[in-house]
């Protein structure tokens, strides 16, 4: 494992949801001082090489966040390079620990929801795609408050070398 831990996280189409947390994430690390690497990618390949939903950028930019990147495939190198996957759902949480199981990798898998302080019994995060404007700003908020708790959680090193599950 690397001096800095890599953190990847998981949607359907890596236009949405773990854009905004991989940014989110970005953001708290910097703040707490915190080296952080961190990638996004989906399960789907729908999207792949295009730029976060507009919606997604312009919900995230009216709260100070900036979404950049082009959406990727999760495949098994980015599963065996990262040091914590977070999923938004459990659907991507079956997909992802498939993936990481047929090729025999070992990171941590877990839901991105896990660390929210003000989630309740459901640990997914909403997929706003098919919704409204306040289904984006949800997954905003959801992500910015859930983000330094990931970040807190880093710097205890509390995942590293644990099994995916």
């Amino acid at each position: 494992m690397s001096a800095t831990p890599t953190v990847l996280t998981v949607c359907l189409g890596n236009i949405c949801r773990s854009p905004t947390a991989a940014a989110a994430i970005e953001e708290a690390a910097r703040a707490a001082g915190v080296p952080i690497s961190v990638a996004s990618a989906g399960t789907g390949r729908w999207h792949v090489g295009k730029p976060p939903d507009r919606r997604m950028r312009a919900a995230a930019a009216e709260d100070g966040l900036t979404l950049t990147g082009r959406a990727e495939q999760v495949d098994a190198r980015m599963l065996a390079e990262a040091d914590l996957v977070l999923v938004m759902d459990r659907s991507n949480l079956t997909d992802v620990q498939r993936l990481a199981d047929d090729a025999g990798i070992r990171t941590p898998i877990r839901l991105f929801r896990e660390f929210d302080p003000a989630a309740d019994t459901d640990l997914e995060v909403p997929d706003p795609y098919y919704g409204g404007r306040e289904g984006f700003t949800e997954v905003v908020a959801i992500c910015r408050r859930t983000a330094a708790e990931v970040v807190a959680h880093l710097a205890e090193g509390t995942d590293r070398g644990t099994a995916a599950g």
